[in-house]
């Protein structure tokens, strides 16, 4: 049989901490013995939550540590923290009591060993800024279609290969003129300066209207070339407008602030600098499209005009059956009236007949003579019986009566019209007018 060993009793001058109690004790401690503190590492897990706060890691070889940015602070910063990105932070050691974690509030944040740079980098920010050299007012549109473009970077950068396919894929027919510089080191300034004005003199010829400046990502000191201000006052005399894209989106530089357009990347600054092909091409088709529509609606409208126009010009046979419709109206009013008389002269014999037979059958005859007087003026107005006596009708192809010589040319083709059908005729020699 074993025995179970009793528990020891405790001693009367231990003491039993609660577990909330135990991590306040910690932060006291930790607050007096450390805060404030200013710390440097690598930001790790960095995420910010839609709060405003955010949450990351900062770590070296020996160890990690919690960090917790509260939205204020994290307005405060002028660049975005990355993964990898080497900082110094200043800020309060505590205790994150529901989990028991260490974790360090952070007050402040600037890019490690980046310090002095980027407090020269404001000065010189806030002195330009102050002289108006950043002023929207004298920034200037990019053209839509640009005539060439001129490029500056380094012939071995990664830039120059992205902005050139960029520029091929978009608008392959515009010209881009390189002037090569370096864009790192303590030479580049010179040389960006030097390259921008070889450029300015092509842009006053009228060969170029627009310039790129541009270069990959980097640490500030890698892009400290572009906080130069001899740069930045020739970026400003620039002839044409200067698109940046120096660094990745989150960088900034005195550049950026200088150019016309600061562009987040190399391939964006080469994409706002030309418009892509398929846009003008689909402009092209939309006013194409526009113009048919319009030269459509005038022919509609001039063969309406023409239509109403033909409708109106009678054809000559349509007049000549006018004219016997009208020549036959009046013969059966002639014979009407001729019939009323003879009825009015028969009665009139019949009264008389006893006692005036020769004045009658005088009456009679003159009346005869008279009707047949009126058939042949009825007959002479006939146009039939004018073509019959060898006259001809002459039209040309249209329909229309040739009544002058000045109607006709050698080579034009004629319709005779006579009495008993049409003669095709052709002009071919010039008449002149009697």
């Amino acid at each position: 049989m074993v025995a179970v060993p009793e528990a020891p009793a405790a001693s009367a001058a231990s003491r039993i901490w609660g577990v909330g109690a135990l991590c306040r004790a910690i932060a006291d401690s930790l607050e007096g013995r450390f805060n404030p503190v200013a710390v440097r590492g690598e930001v790790s897990a960095f995420s910010a939550a839609a709060s405003g706060h955010c949450y990351f890691s900062l770590k070296d070889q020996q160890g990690q540590i919690r960090c917790a940015m509260f939205r204020r602070t994290a307005q405060l910063l002028d660049f975005r923290p990355r993964d990898g990105d080497a900082v110094e932070v200043f800020g309060r050691l505590g205790v994150y009591e529901p989990r028991g974690d260490l974790q360090l509030i952070v007050e402040s944040m600037r890019p490690a060993g980046q310090g002095a740079l980027y407090e020269q980098f404001l000065r010189l920010k806030a002195r330009l800024e102050g002289e108006g050299l950043f002023e929207p007012a004298r920034k200037r549109p990019v053209p839509a279609l640009p005539r060439g473009i001129g490029l500056v970077t380094s012939p071995a950068a990664a830039a120059l290969h992205d902005v050139v396919t960029a520029l091929r894929r978009r608008a392959c027919h515009v010209p881009v003129v390189l002037a090569p510089a370096a864009v790192q080191g303590a030479q580049a300034p010179d040389e960006l300066v030097r390259a921008l004005e070889a450029l300015y003199r092509l842009a006053r010829a009228g060969q170029l209207d627009v310039i790129l400046l541009v270069r990959g990502g980097g640490s500030i000191e890698d892009l400290w070339a572009f906080n130069d201000e001899r740069l930045a006052r020739t970026i400003v005399a620039s002839p044409v407008p200067v698109v940046c894209g120096v660094g990745h989106e989150t960088d900034f530089t005195i550049a950026d602030f200088c150019a016309d357009l600061r562009a987040p990347t190399p391939t964006a600054a080469a994409e706002l600098a030309a418009q892509a092909r398929e846009h003008w091409l689909a402009g092209a088709a939309a006013l194409q499209e526009r113009l048919h529509r319009a030269v459509h609606r005038r022919l509609d409208v001039a063969d309406e005009r023409l239509d109403q126009a033909a409708s109106q010009l009678g054809r000559p046979l349509a007049r000549m059956a006018a004219q016997q419709a009208r020549l036959s109206r009046a013969a059966h009013r002639l014979r009407f009236g001729v019939h009323r008389r003879l009825e009015a002269g028969s009665r009139r014999f019949l009264t008389l007949e006893v006692d005036l037979p020769a004045a009658g059958r005088e009456r009679l005859r003159r009346d005869a003579e008279a009707l047949e007087r009126a058939r042949l003026r009825l007959e002479l107005l006939d146009p039939r019986l004018v073509l019959q006596r060898g006259y001809a009708l002459l039209v040309d192809a249209a329909g229309t009566p040739v009544t002058s010589v000045r109607q006709v040319q050698p080579g034009q083709e004629l319709m005779g019209r006579v009495a008993d059908g049409d003669i095709p005729l052709a002009v071919t020699r010039p008449c002149n007018p009697s």
